[in-house]
């Protein structure tokens, strides 16, 4: 999810992010009569432009939008457009939880840090070192990759989510009979190690899925617990993030939710929308499988870049970012976690994540104390980008 912060269509995690602003941030990547109801009562004008952006988004043929935003000194704000469920009617919720894709990696760098605090581990260490003989062949060779340079995508691996015959049977045509295929890491690192390397490690960056799954891995290696069990014991039940899980293998989300919608991708443009809600989220794993709520999302990432999850040394490590080229100058990538300068020249902070029928994002200022999160139940349109615009400048 190289690096546009626009989204494209059920590339799950195969896309950088997920939505961008413009060519700015957030996002990766779905009509009913507009549904303008927030749980939460707001002012008649302090977030009108956002409603109307998720408004837009519905209006282009996403099913339903929703939105949270959290400012401090203000009450929680709550927006949705459009519907949860096509066949029932059934509006978006506040409360609704959804697939978030690569948002799970912010997670997953947030574990990582903490071990390297904890003196389990250093950024320096080699993928060798943890995982040795697994990053081999085609040129790839795990002696000569770093822990941030899997955080930072600057490793150069080839992105498993690329190669042709996953792709076709998990985005493509091949998703109804493949949807509930389990994928272990491993197996997932050996279909990138089949390629040769994006460039030398550190020579350049390329969003690849393939660094998330074997940090990950470093994770499980350095722990001895999966990657997920660490997330729940470190995160989600010190911050009460209840509406938030690692699924593993479980194919369902849990309620409340809504549903899911896709076009997948295939050799010509399809014009079907399909549900695909129930899915098996290992072909994503630490790189895109978790599952949240915008209120869970703010609430992670104010207390992140508010300094309460990571030591100041390790927070200074996250936030320094390389740039991720031309075609996005308006965006950095540190470890796990992108900053993006707006339009109106604001700068945000969080993630973006595209998975089958959810593109999500979820930023937040540097001082944490301003968060938007949202969730399209589509992924093949829609600007969660204007959205942001629309809540930030």
């Amino acid at each position: 999810m190289t690096v546009r912060l626009t989204v494209r269509p059920v590339r799950m995690i195969r896309s950088v992010l997920a939505a961008a602003v413009g060519a700015a941030l957030v996002g990766t990547a779905l009509v009913t009569p507009v549904a303008a109801a927030g749980a939460t009562p707001r002012p008649p004008s302090e977030h009108e432009r956002t409603q109307q952006a998720l408004e837009a988004a519905v209006a282009e043929g996403v099913p339903g939008a929703l939105a949270q935003a959290a400012r401090a000194g203000h009450r929680v704000w709550n927006g949705e457009a459009g519907v949860a469920d096509r066949t029932t009617g059934r509006e978006r919720r506040p409360e609704d939880r959804f697939r978030v894709g690569s948002i799970t990696k912010t997670f997953v760098a947030t574990v990582v840090l903490q071990l390297e605090a904890e003196g389990r581990l250093s950024l320096d260490d080699t993928v060798e070192r943890w995982l040795p003989g697994l990053v081999r062949g085609n040129g790839n060779d795990g002696r000569a990759i770093t822990l941030r340079q899997l955080l930072n995508h600057s490793s150069g691996l080839y992105s498993y989510t690329e190669d042709p015959g996953f792709s076709e049977k998990v985005f493509g045509p091949g998703f109804f009979e493949h949807r509930y295929d389990t994928y272990t890491p491993r197996e997932l690192v050996r279909l990138a190690m089949g390629h040769r390397p994006n460039f030398a490690p550190g020579t350049g960056w390329q969003y690849s899925n393939t660094n998330f799954t074997l940090a990950g891995l470093v994770i499980e290696k350095a722990t001895g617990r999966p990657y997920g069990s660490e997330v729940e014991r470190r995160i989600l039940r010190p911050l009460g993030l209840r509406g938030t899980s690692v699924p593993g293998v479980r194919p369902w989300l849990p309620g409340p939710s809504g549903r899911a919608y896709s076009t997948l991708v295939g050799p010509q443009p399809s014009h079907t929308i399909h549900d695909v809600t129930e899915l098996n989220p290992s072909a994503a794993g630490s790189a895109g499988e978790m599952i949240s709520t915008t209120g869970d999302l703010n609430r992670f990432y104010r207390v992140l870049l508010g300094g309460r999850l990571l030591p100041k040394a390790q927070l200074k490590k996250m936030t320094t970012t390389l740039s991720t080229g031309e075609d996005a100058p308006n965006l950095r990538y540190g470890l796990g976690l992108m900053a993006v300068k707006l339009s109106c020249g604001k700068e945000v902070w969080g993630h973006g994540g595209g998975i089958h029928g959810s593109s999500s994002g979820a930023v937040v200022t540097r001082d944490g104390g301003h968060a938007l999160a949202m969730n399209f139940n589509s992924d093949w349109v829609g600007d969660t980008a204007a959205v942001m615009e629309a809540e930030f400048c």
